[in-house]
């Protein structure tokens, strides 16, 4: 195979997994039109269209998704050879890929790379917060983190953080004029800060559970949020009850800031694990990095 067929195949993939011109090209660091002219050419010299472009959107077509079936794993077989001659080296390097949602980031994997990354100079982490159950092959990352229930099929599964429990919040100042919460139903009276995430689609539950009775409570208030630090700040603020990771919650509980309700209602539940493809070898850099984040407790 010629450079110029391999460099194209290669172009078309990033475009195809990437779903986006804009975003290939950031990756491949290459103009737009550059990677525009070479997926042309490519289509040319096959006689057949592989990626089907409108306005706003890019995605392949039935013959584009059969090649991309076909080339991924050849390129993930030569990703796996480089990472293999990077072992060579006396230090390890190279990229390592992760997404995982804010809490995992912030809680779990920012600590963890505070004390690795120095100790590796050479090894870069790339962390995308994402509040989705992303797809990690077609997105190209090498791993991502979810808590134990949420685990995907066909993948290695390591845990890296302790058994999690929720915390039902509010500040005195909310309080103030509010009776406290006794059962999940009283919660219906509240002014609660909803969540809406794309892996729940609507407005997310909050799971509450008791001598075996499971409550799922739909949090109805003035305010819907996406991001942990905005929830956990709004309840600080008096604005409302939060339902939030209660390592998040306790320093703020401790100082009297928030006070905590329905704690008999929280169970503990399996907490978070990084999972990567069981096809995939994993490189020296990332197996140093999954070492330094395995849950010993």
């Amino acid at each position: 195979m010629s450079n110029e067929n391999f460099n194209a195949l290669a172009t078309f993939a990033t475009v195809a997994r990437e779903r986006s011109f804009t975003k290939a090209a950031a990756k491949l660091g290459i103009s737009q039109s550059a990677l525009s002219q070479s997926v042309r050419n490519l289509e040319e010299r096959l006689g057949i269209r592989l990626l089907a472009r409108t306005t706003r959107s890019v995605a392949p077509t039935e013959a584009g998704e059969r090649l991309l079936a076909t080339i991924s794993p050849k390129f993930e077989e030569i990703e796996t050879a480089l990472a293999d001659l990077s072992a060579m080296r006396e230090k390890p390097a190279g990229t390592i890929r992760i997404t995982a949602g804010e809490h995992a980031a912030v809680s779990i994997l920012q600590p963890a790379l505070a004390s690795f990354l120095p100790d590796y100079p050479d090894i870069k982490v790339e962390l995308i917060v994402d509040y989705g159950l992303t797809d990690i092959v077609a997105q190209g990352y090498d791993a991502g983190v979810r808590l134990g229930e949420q685990l995907a099929k066909d993948m290695i599964a390591v845990r890296i953080g302790p058994e999690m429990r929720m915390a039902v919040v509010a500040s005195p100042a909310y309080f103030a004029h509010r009776p406290i919460p006794r059962t999940p139903e009283d919660l219906i009276a509240h002014d609660c800060i909803g969540s809406r995430l794309p892996t729940y689609g609507g407005i997310f539950q909050w799971g509450l559970e008791k001598d075996g009775h499971e409550v799922k409570v739909r949090a109805e208030g003035q305010l819907v949020l996406n991001t942990l630090g905005l929830r956990l700040s709004c309840a600080l603020e008096g604005l409302g009850i939060a339902y939030l990771p209660e390592d998040q919650a306790l320093p703020h509980v401790a100082t009297g800031r928030l006070i905590r309700v329905l704690e008999d209602w929280c169970p503990s539940f399996p907490g978070y694990h990084l999972y990567y493809p069981s096809r995939k070898h994993p490189s020296p850099a990332f197996a140093l990095l999954l070492d330094r984040l395995r849950y010993r407790g």
